[in-house]
Protein backbone atom coordinates (compact mmCIF):
# COMPACT_ATOMS: atom_id res chain seq x y z
CA UNK A 1 0.00 0.00 0.00
CA UNK A 2 2.93 2.12 1.09
CA UNK A 3 4.28 1.74 -2.34
CA UNK A 4 0.74 2.18 -4.06
CA UNK A 5 0.13 5.94 -2.72
CA UNK A 6 4.41 6.78 -3.37
CA UNK A 7 3.53 5.72 -7.18
CA UNK A 8 0.42 7.22 -7.58
CA UNK A 9 1.82 10.77 -6.01
CA UNK A 10 4.75 10.59 -8.46
CA UNK A 11 2.22 9.51 -11.79
CA UNK A 12 0.33 12.93 -10.78
CA UNK A 13 3.59 14.52 -10.80
CA UNK A 14 5.09 13.37 -13.96
CA UNK A 15 1.81 12.94 -16.61
CA UNK A 16 0.38 16.51 -17.11
CA UNK A 17 3.84 17.44 -18.18
CA UNK A 18 3.87 15.04 -21.42
CA UNK A 19 1.00 16.04 -23.54
CA UNK A 20 1.63 18.04 -26.24
CA UNK A 21 -1.21 20.23 -28.27
CA UNK A 22 -0.18 20.80 -32.16
CA UNK A 23 -0.16 23.83 -33.36
CA UNK A 24 -3.36 23.71 -35.95
CA UNK A 25 -5.81 20.91 -36.88
CA UNK A 26 -7.04 20.80 -40.41
CA UNK A 27 -11.00 20.53 -40.55
CA UNK A 28 -11.93 17.46 -42.67
CA UNK A 29 -14.96 19.17 -44.19
CA UNK A 30 -13.18 22.63 -45.13
CA UNK A 31 -9.81 21.46 -45.29
CA UNK A 32 -9.31 24.49 -43.43
CA UNK A 33 -6.16 24.74 -40.81
CA UNK A 34 -7.29 25.89 -37.47
CA UNK A 35 -4.53 27.83 -35.72
CA UNK A 36 -4.49 27.07 -31.60
CA UNK A 37 -1.19 29.20 -30.85
CA UNK A 38 -3.48 32.43 -29.65
CA UNK A 39 -4.73 30.17 -26.89
CA UNK A 40 -1.71 28.01 -26.29
CA UNK A 41 -0.73 30.43 -23.28
CA UNK A 42 -4.24 29.74 -21.55
CA UNK A 43 -3.51 26.02 -21.25
CA UNK A 44 0.02 26.28 -21.41
CA UNK A 45 1.55 23.76 -18.47
CA UNK A 46 5.33 24.54 -17.19
CA UNK A 47 7.94 21.64 -17.83
CA UNK A 48 9.69 20.64 -14.31
CA UNK A 49 13.08 21.40 -14.18
CA UNK A 50 15.55 18.57 -13.10
CA UNK A 51 16.02 19.93 -9.44
CA UNK A 52 11.81 19.54 -9.21
CA UNK A 53 11.72 16.04 -11.32
CA UNK A 54 14.80 13.84 -11.14
CA UNK A 55 16.11 14.84 -7.82
CA UNK A 56 12.72 14.55 -5.72
CA UNK A 57 12.19 10.72 -7.20
CA UNK A 58 15.39 10.05 -6.45
CA UNK A 59 15.11 10.87 -2.55
CA UNK A 60 11.77 9.18 -2.34
CA UNK A 61 12.97 5.89 -3.77
CA UNK A 62 16.54 6.14 -2.05
CA UNK A 63 14.15 6.47 1.19
CA UNK A 64 11.76 3.74 0.07
CA UNK A 65 14.80 1.45 -0.64
CA UNK A 66 16.61 2.40 2.75
CA UNK A 67 13.46 2.23 5.32
CA UNK A 68 14.29 -0.20 8.17
CA UNK A 69 17.63 -1.24 6.86
CA UNK A 70 20.81 -2.04 9.20
CA UNK A 71 22.62 0.95 7.37
CA UNK A 72 20.32 3.35 8.33
CA UNK A 73 19.99 1.72 11.65
CA UNK A 74 23.74 2.24 12.18
CA UNK A 75 24.04 5.57 10.89
CA UNK A 76 21.31 6.86 13.08
CA UNK A 77 23.71 4.95 16.04
CA UNK A 78 26.69 6.85 15.05
CA UNK A 79 25.41 10.26 14.43
CA UNK A 80 24.07 10.04 17.72
CA UNK A 81 27.07 8.72 19.02
CA UNK A 82 28.98 11.90 17.45
CA UNK A 83 26.38 15.03 18.75
CA UNK A 84 26.03 12.87 22.01
CA UNK A 85 22.78 10.49 23.00
CA UNK A 86 21.98 13.71 25.54
CA UNK A 87 21.31 16.41 22.22
CA UNK A 88 18.46 18.27 21.75
CA UNK A 89 17.24 21.21 19.81
CA UNK A 90 14.11 22.98 18.59
CA UNK A 91 15.92 24.79 16.76
CA UNK A 92 14.19 22.79 13.48
CA UNK A 93 10.71 23.65 14.87
CA UNK A 94 11.67 27.14 12.96
CA UNK A 95 13.70 26.35 10.07
CA UNK A 96 11.18 24.30 8.40
CA UNK A 97 9.23 27.93 8.16
CA UNK A 98 12.31 30.10 7.21
CA UNK A 99 12.29 30.07 3.45
CA UNK A 100 8.55 31.76 4.15
CA UNK A 101 10.02 34.36 5.79
CA UNK A 102 13.07 34.52 2.72
CA UNK A 103 9.80 35.10 0.57
CA UNK A 104 8.11 38.06 2.37
CA UNK A 105 11.18 39.78 2.75
CA UNK A 106 12.20 39.36 -0.73
CA UNK A 107 8.93 40.91 -1.80
CA UNK A 108 9.43 43.63 0.65
CA UNK A 109 12.95 43.97 -0.56
CA UNK A 110 11.62 44.28 -3.80
CA UNK A 111 13.26 41.55 -5.56
CA UNK A 112 11.64 40.39 -8.72
CA UNK A 113 9.42 37.32 -7.92
CA UNK A 114 7.17 35.10 -10.67
CA UNK A 115 3.91 35.94 -9.04
CA UNK A 116 2.23 38.66 -7.20
CA UNK A 117 2.10 38.00 -3.34
CA UNK A 118 -1.73 36.80 -3.24
CA UNK A 119 -0.72 34.01 -5.91
CA UNK A 120 2.25 33.31 -3.52
CA UNK A 121 0.20 32.36 -0.87
CA UNK A 122 -2.07 31.07 -2.46
CA UNK A 123 0.50 28.47 -3.69
CA UNK A 124 2.23 28.00 -0.81
CA UNK A 125 -1.33 27.23 1.30
CA UNK A 126 -2.04 24.54 -1.73
CA UNK A 127 1.22 23.02 -1.84
CA UNK A 128 1.61 22.75 2.40
CA UNK A 129 -1.92 20.83 2.17
CA UNK A 130 -1.07 18.71 -0.51
CA UNK A 131 2.51 17.67 1.06
CA UNK A 132 1.20 17.23 4.51
CA UNK A 133 -1.83 15.44 3.72
CA UNK A 134 0.61 12.85 1.87
CA UNK A 135 3.04 12.92 4.85
CA UNK A 136 0.48 12.26 7.01
CA UNK A 137 -1.59 9.17 5.11
CA UNK A 138 2.18 7.44 4.89
CA UNK A 139 2.69 7.98 8.66
CA UNK A 140 -0.54 6.02 9.63
CA UNK A 141 0.06 3.17 6.72
CA UNK A 142 3.71 2.08 6.96
CA UNK A 143 3.86 2.73 11.25
CA UNK A 144 7.01 2.95 11.80
CA UNK A 145 8.87 3.29 15.05
CA UNK A 146 11.10 6.67 15.86
CA UNK A 147 14.37 6.29 16.40
CA UNK A 148 14.21 7.34 20.00
CA UNK A 149 12.38 4.20 20.99
CA UNK A 150 8.76 4.20 22.96
CA UNK A 151 5.46 3.38 20.88
CA UNK A 152 5.44 6.63 18.86
CA UNK A 153 5.09 5.03 15.56
CA UNK A 154 5.04 7.60 12.86
CA UNK A 155 8.56 8.63 12.02
CA UNK A 156 8.23 7.81 8.20
CA UNK A 157 7.97 10.67 6.78
CA UNK A 158 9.35 13.33 8.50
CA UNK A 159 6.77 16.02 8.66
CA UNK A 160 9.38 18.56 9.76
CA UNK A 161 10.93 17.82 6.34
CA UNK A 162 8.12 17.65 4.25
CA UNK A 163 7.08 21.15 5.37
CA UNK A 164 10.71 22.23 4.92
CA UNK A 165 11.15 21.17 1.30
CA UNK A 166 7.47 22.16 -0.01
CA UNK A 167 8.03 25.65 1.54
CA UNK A 168 11.68 25.69 0.19
CA UNK A 169 10.41 24.48 -2.72
CA UNK A 170 7.52 27.58 -3.42
CA UNK A 171 10.53 29.96 -2.94
CA UNK A 172 12.56 28.29 -5.26
CA UNK A 173 9.90 28.53 -7.57
CA UNK A 174 9.51 32.12 -7.16
CA UNK A 175 12.72 33.59 -7.97
CA UNK A 176 14.63 31.11 -9.77
CA UNK A 177 14.01 32.95 -12.91
CA UNK A 178 15.19 36.16 -11.49
CA UNK A 179 18.05 35.15 -9.04
CA UNK A 180 18.56 31.45 -8.73
CA UNK A 181 21.25 32.02 -5.91
CA UNK A 182 18.72 33.57 -3.60
CA UNK A 183 15.74 30.70 -4.84
CA UNK A 184 18.02 27.62 -3.95
CA UNK A 185 19.17 29.37 -0.52
CA UNK A 186 15.49 28.74 0.89
CA UNK A 187 16.92 24.48 0.19
CA UNK A 188 19.82 25.27 2.65
CA UNK A 189 17.20 26.08 5.68
CA UNK A 190 15.19 22.72 4.68
CA UNK A 191 18.23 20.77 4.51
CA UNK A 192 19.52 21.75 8.25
CA UNK A 193 15.69 20.80 9.45
CA UNK A 194 16.36 17.30 8.05
CA UNK A 195 20.06 17.02 9.67
CA UNK A 196 18.74 18.49 12.69
CA UNK A 197 15.55 16.09 13.00
CA UNK A 198 18.40 13.22 12.94
CA UNK A 199 20.21 14.17 15.44
CA UNK A 200 17.23 14.94 17.87
CA UNK A 201 16.98 11.22 17.20
CA UNK A 202 13.63 11.75 15.92
CA UNK A 203 13.67 10.13 12.34
CA UNK A 204 15.76 8.06 10.06
CA UNK A 205 17.44 9.11 6.94
CA UNK A 206 14.61 7.47 4.58
CA UNK A 207 12.32 9.66 6.64
CA UNK A 208 13.65 12.48 5.52
CA UNK A 209 14.77 11.62 2.33
CA UNK A 210 10.97 10.58 1.36
CA UNK A 211 9.95 13.76 3.40
CA UNK A 212 12.27 16.04 0.79
CA UNK A 213 10.76 14.29 -1.94
CA UNK A 214 7.16 15.26 -1.46
CA UNK A 215 7.72 18.40 -0.03
CA UNK A 216 9.57 19.40 -3.58
CA UNK A 217 6.72 17.07 -5.40
CA UNK A 218 4.22 18.68 -3.86
CA UNK A 219 4.94 22.57 -4.71
CA UNK A 220 6.25 21.42 -8.18
CA UNK A 221 2.52 19.91 -8.72
CA UNK A 222 1.02 23.14 -7.69
CA UNK A 223 2.79 25.10 -10.01
CA UNK A 224 2.77 23.17 -12.75
CA UNK A 225 -0.91 23.88 -12.74
CA UNK A 226 -0.51 27.55 -11.57
CA UNK A 227 -2.50 28.82 -15.17
CA UNK A 228 -5.35 26.55 -14.06
CA UNK A 229 -6.05 28.88 -10.65
CA UNK A 230 -5.17 32.03 -11.50
CA UNK A 231 -7.73 33.45 -9.64
CA UNK A 232 -6.62 36.83 -7.78
CA UNK A 233 -9.06 39.75 -6.37
CA UNK A 234 -5.93 41.92 -4.92
CA UNK A 235 -3.96 42.16 -7.98
CA UNK A 236 -5.01 45.52 -9.00
CA UNK A 237 -5.51 46.66 -5.59
CA UNK A 238 -3.53 48.81 -3.48
CA UNK A 239 -3.17 49.31 0.08
CA UNK A 240 -2.78 46.19 1.15
CA UNK A 241 -0.53 44.87 3.93
CA UNK A 242 0.59 41.04 4.59
CA UNK A 243 3.23 39.25 6.55
CA UNK A 244 3.28 35.59 8.01
CA UNK A 245 3.25 35.38 11.50
CA UNK A 246 5.13 32.74 13.50
CA UNK A 247 3.54 31.03 16.48
CA UNK A 248 4.87 28.06 19.00
CA UNK A 249 2.46 25.66 17.62
CA UNK A 250 2.61 26.94 14.00
CA UNK A 251 2.12 29.79 11.68
CA UNK A 252 -0.59 32.10 10.47
CA UNK A 253 -0.21 35.33 8.23
CA UNK A 254 -1.08 38.69 9.16
CA UNK A 255 -3.41 40.73 6.34
CA UNK A 256 -4.62 44.77 6.75
CA UNK A 257 -6.44 47.05 4.73
CA UNK A 258 -4.97 50.81 4.96
CA UNK A 259 -7.73 53.65 3.71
Amino acid sequence: MRVLLLLSFLALSISPTQAQIQDTIVHPEFNKKINFKSIEGDFNIEKPSIITRVIPIALIASGVLMSTSDFEKSLQTDLRNTVGNDFYTTVDDYTRYAPIVQLYAADILGAKSKNHWFDQTKNLALSLALANVTSTLLKKEVYKLRPGGGTNANSFPSGHTTTAFATASVFYEEFKGSNPWLANSGYLFAAATGTLRMMNNAHYLSDVLVGAGIGILSARLVYQFDNLIKWNPFKKSKGYAFAPQFMEEGFGFYFTRIF
